[in-house]
C-alpha cells in the first residue's frame, strides 16, 4: 500500500510569467502516475489574492505549515535572482530535513568550457555566467539535488514517490 505524498512548490508567484510557468509544470506534476498531491502557493487565495489583504505573519504561518507537513519540496531556481520566498521556504525545509529537488534553468549555465567566457571573467563586467546564492545552493544540495530540465525534474520527483535514491540520478 503506498502512502499519499504531499510536494511543496516553491517558486515565484508575483509576474503573470511566474504564474503560467508555474501551472504548468505543477500540471504536469500532478499527471505523475502516483499518489500525490502539490500544494501550489498560488492556488491559497486565503493568502495570495493580490486583491485582497494577508499580512505577513497570515502569509508566513499558512505556507510553512505547508512546507512542514510535505515529504517534498520542488524549488525554482530561476531569476535575478532567487526569489526570497523560495530562499526562506528552502530554509524551512533544509531545517526539517525534507528533500528539495531544484530546478534552475538558466541558460548562461552553458559555456563552462568556452576559453572566451572563462577569460572574460577577469574583465569587470564581462561575467557570462550567472550567479546563484552559494548559501541557499548549499542547502537544496547538502539536502536534495538541482537539475537543468524539466525532464530531469520529472525524472527525480518521479525515483523520490517510487522510493527510489533521487540524488545521484
Amino acid at each position: 500500500m503506498t502512502t499519499s505524498k504531499h510536494i511543496y512548490f516553491a517558486a515565484p508567484l508575483f509576474a503573470q510569467s511566474d504564474l503560467f510557468y508555474n501551472q504548468h509544470l505543477v500540471k504536469k506534476i500532478r499527471e505523475l502516475p502516483a499518489d500525490l498531491t502539490v500544494y501550489l502557493p498560488q492556488e491559497n487565495d486565503g493568502i495570495n489574492d493580490k486583491s485582497a489583504y494577508a499580512d505577513s505573519k497570515m502569509i508566513a504561518l499558512a505556507d510553512t505549515e505547508e512546507v512542514i507537513k510535505s515529504d517534498l519540496m520542488i524549488a525554482l531556481l530561476d531569476g535575478l535572482t532567487i526569489d526570497a520566498g523560495v530562499a526562506s521556504e528552502i530554509g524551512v525545509a533544509y531545517a526539517k530535513g525534507i528533500p528539495i529537488l531544484a530546478l534552475y534553468t538558466d541558460s548562461r549555465q552553458q559555456g563552462a568550457d568556452n576559453q572566451k567566457k572563462l577569460a572574460a571573467l577577469k574583465t569587470p563586467a564581462e561575467n557570462q555566467f550567472h550567479y546563484l546564492n552559494l548559501y541557499t545552493v548549499g542547502l537544496v544540495k547538502l539536502n536534495g539535488a538541482i537539475v537543468a530540465t524539466e525532464d530531469a525534474l520529472l525524472e527525480k520527483i518521479t525515483a523520490f514517490l517510487e522510493g527510489r535514491n533521487f540524488y545521484d540520478l
